[in-house]
């Protein structure tokens, strides 16, 4: 497949769409617009690919639906340059979106036919996260904590501890958290031992699962 006149378009209405439903950072909604969400899906789904619909991907999991990636990503406040811990890469479409930001990307996957088919592709393409590893998100990654932002892209029926602990002080973690549907979740990390948390409604994600060996 290529990235065609006809798909920057269909990108530039998806964007609108998005603007419709209440995203308004100019930087979200460029990442949206450049990048081509259908080079990361089956294409079977071309011809679906700039609807504002999650669409299966490999092992079983979503590529998300286009106004959660940017009303998570929105939420992040990303700065440029800022440091942002991913977990769930998935397809790699927020990843991308995330670096179209001018993010410094850290991203996690826990399912290896994923974790093999997007480095892959993550190569071809010319994304260059500055970690992308197969492992455990709930673990998140210490060795390059603390971390500016961090985003959680699959549903935890509770927070992970050691995402919490790996937030810069200022830092903010955006989570989808709950069973059947999420709250979609913000911590801000206020001190060392303080968090506030604000809730914006609900969606609908894959579960986050932790290995438990």
């Amino acid at each position: 497949m290529k990235d065609t006149l006809k798909h920057k378009g269909m990108r530039n209405k998806l964007a609108q769409v998005l603007i419709d439903k209440g995203i308004k950072e100019k930087t979200v909604l460029d990442a949206i617009r450049e990048v081509p969400r259908h080079l990361f899906m089956d294409s079977s789904f071309e011809g679906h690919a700039y609807q504002d619909k999650a669409f299966p991907i490999a092992a079983n999991q979503t590529i998300s639906q286009p106004y959660t990636v940017a009303f998570q990503t929105e939420l992040l406040e990303l700065k440029p340059n800022c440091t942002v811990l991913e977990i769930g890469t998935g397809s790699g479409y927020q990843t991308a979106v995330l670096l179209k930001c001018r993010a410094k990307v850290f991203t996690i996957e826990r399912q290896l036919e994923l974790f093999k088919k997007t480095n892959i592709f993550f190569k071809k393409m010319g994304y260059r996260p500055k970690k992308f590893i197969f492992g455990d998100g709930y673990k998140g990654l210490p060795e390059n904590a603390p971390f500016d932002r961090v985003i959680v892209t699959a549903g935890a029926p509770e927070v992970p501890k050691a995402l919490l602990s790996q937030l810069k002080v200022g830092g903010r973690l955006v989570i989808p958290v709950g069973f059947e549907n999420q709250i979609m979740t913000l911590y801000v990390r206020i001190s060392e031992k303080e968090f506030e948390k604000s809730e914006f409604g609900s969606f609908k994600f894959v579960p986050l699962l932790e290995n438990k060996n």
